[in-house]
C-alpha cells in the first residue's frame, strides 16, 4: 500500500509541471524547480523580464480542504522568503536584483496566477 506522502509529492510534481508549462507559455524562464535549503523549498523559479520570480504551488482538487491559495500563510511567506534570499546568495545574485514572489493555485484544472501575491519579509 503506497504511503499517503508519497502519493500527495507524486500528485505535486504533476501540478508543479503544469504550473511550469502555465508559465512558460507566458514567456517565464523556469531556472530551477524544487529548490530546497534548511530553511524550506521554492517549487519554482523563474526570470521575466528584470525580475527574478519564486513561485510556490498550491494544488486541491476542490475546496473541501479551503482554496489552494489560502494554504500559502505568513509563515509559509516567511520560509520562501529566507530560501529566495539564500538561493540568491548562493547564485551570486546582488541586493538589488528586483525579485517578485508569486502564487500559483490550482483548484481541479483552473489555474489562478497571482503575480506579486506578498511582499519580501525578513
Amino acid at each position: 500500500m503506497a504511503k499517503k506522502g508519497n502519493e500527495n509529492r507524486k500528485q505535486g510534481t504533476i501540478w508543479e509541471k503544469e504550473a511550469k508549462e502555465f508559465l512558460e507559455k507566458k514567456n517565464f524562464q523556469i531556472l530551477q524547480e524544487n529548490f530546497h535549503s534548511r530553511y524550506g523549498e521554492i517549487d519554482l523559479i523563474a526570470k521575466q523580464g528584470k525580475y527574478l520570480v519564486f513561485v510556490e504551488v498550491k494544488y486541491r482538487s476542490n475546496e473541501k480542504g479551503g482554496h489552494p491559495l489560502e494554504a500559502v500563510d505568513a509563515r509559509k511567506q516567511q520560509r520562501i522568503c529566507k530560501t529566495a534570499e539564500y538561493y540568491c546568495l548562493c547564485q551570486g545574485y546582488g541586493e538589488n536584483v528586483p525579485c517578485r514572489f508569486d502564487v500559483i493555485g490550482i483548484l481541479g484544472t483552473k489555474i489562478i496566477h497571482i503575480e506579486n501575491a506578498f511582499p519580501f519579509q525578513k
